[in-house]
């Protein structure tokens, strides 16, 4: 049976599935990005004949199993968990003793038909103004007088698949002078909020006009009216009497927090299988929290192109990073930084590499699961013996699942 199958046959609904039944018609009638039309097809196939496999064999009761690839394609709900998992085990090592900040930086939704058509650019500014506003508050005397180390998070989504563009911000409480001292948060607060949305507001506008002035945009569909000037401004004279949220969280405790919540928010995509109830001809049902009515519980139900328009909102450009690291953590120099604020700090500066895992032993320990036993006499490994090519590309004598 197709994997798909089995799972709406044990009444699991799925991604995979409802892109299987209404993604074809939804391609044939929509014009769509490349990058959109690679999801569509690299979600669909996960886990069947189409990216090929493995044959494998047990070592005692001589079982034959078929093992289909995975698509890893970032926007696929199933293809997140050992992504997440190694790239927290990476940042373990990077961890600093000190309490963290959650802080939120949202855009006004006026901004959402421009970013549908310039997401490369929208989500570049997003990155750039919320960034330099922390690393401005950081380096103030009034504040820190340092360098912080953050790791900012873009995500695209509210709970109904609508956009919703925020960076979700991890930052250490602190920072690191010139001198190479650790200067702890003086008023138990990072940074001040409203002061924070100003500055951050401020920064974007003016990053707006400098790309309108350039021309870096394209105006198509929803947003055809702002290839004029005269809208343009408008379009800004509108923003700037809107209100920017920037929000901070209590600091999470220690470091075991820190790495839960970045469980929680890096490796996410824009619905989780979880979530989906079920798919039919006519529509798709998923819950979500409402956030206005006390965080309840309630279910919504889309037309199938609705709810692959909304999902589809949340494809991002091809090679865009979506997670980004500043500060003590930029990359070029977070090694030697992030020693000096070790020393500061009176921690470890050997930190230990973190260990490479395989696959099997990561799903060993993060679900218990041994997916080498032999899942028909318990006793023996399942052992590759053979390739399956993708059905897409078959290749001369390699073996195919029946």
């Amino acid at each position: 049976m197709h994997p798909q199958a089995a799972d709406a046959a044990r009444g699991k609904t799925e991604l995979a599935e409802v892109l299987a039944r209404h993604g074809a018609q939804y391609q044939a009638t929509h014009r769509l990005a490349s990058v959109q039309h690679r999801a569509l097809r690299a979600i669909q196939a996960y886990r069947t004949e189409q990216l090929g496999g493995h044959i494998e064999r047990c070592n005692v009761c001589a079982a034959v199993r078929y093992r289909y690839h995975s698509c890893r394609n970032r926007h696929c709900p199933k293809c997140q968990s050992l992504a997440r998992e190694r790239w927290l085990a990476a940042r373990r090592a990077e961890l600093l003793p000190v309490p963290y900040f959650h802080v939120v930086f949202t855009l006004p939704h006026e901004l959402n038909a421009l970013a549908q058509g310039n997401p490369q650019r929208i989500y570049g500014l997003l990155f750039e103004s919320a960034s330099a506003s922390l690393i401005e508050f950081g380096a103030n005397r009034r504040w820190l007088g340092g360098e912080i180390a953050a790791t900012l998070v873009l995500h695209t989504w509210g709970q109904t698949l609508t956009q919703h563009l925020h960076l979700h911000c991890l930052i250490g409480a602190g920072a690191l002078s010139a001198e190479g001292r650790w200067l702890s948060p003086r008023r138990g607060f990072l940074f001040p909020v409203t002061a924070l949305s100003e500055v951050f507001r401020g920064k974007f506008l003016s990053g707006l006009k400098r790309l309108f002035h350039l021309g870096a945009f394209a105006f198509a569909g929803s947003n055809a009216e702002l290839a004029e000037p005269a809208a343009q401004r408008q379009l800004i004279g509108a923003l700037y009497q809107c209100p920017w949220v920037a929000y901070a969280k209590k600091p999470f405790a220690g470091p075991e927090q820190v790495l839960q919540y970045l469980g929680r928010y890096t490796h996410r995509v824009a619905i989780s299988d979880e979530r989906l109830v079920s798919v039919s001809d006519t529509e798709v049902r998923f819950r979500y929290k409402d956030y206005a009515h006390g965080n309840r519980r309630k279910l919504m139900a889309l037309a199938p192109a609705e709810f692959i328009r909304r999902f589809l909102l949340h494809v991002l450009p091809r090679g865009f990073m979506r997670i980004r690291h500043y500060g003590l953590l930029a990359n070029r120099t977070k090694a030697a930084k992030l020693a000096l604020a070790r020393a500061a700090l009176g921690a470890p500066t050997d930190t230990p590499a973190p260990v490479p895992q395989s696959v099997s032993e990561l799903w060993g320990r993060i679900a218990g699961i041994d997916i080498e036993r032999c899942p028909y006499c318990a006793a023996g490994r399942m052992i590759p013996v053979g390739l399956i090519a993708p059905r897409d590309h078959p290749r001369i004598g390699q073996p195919h699942a029946p």
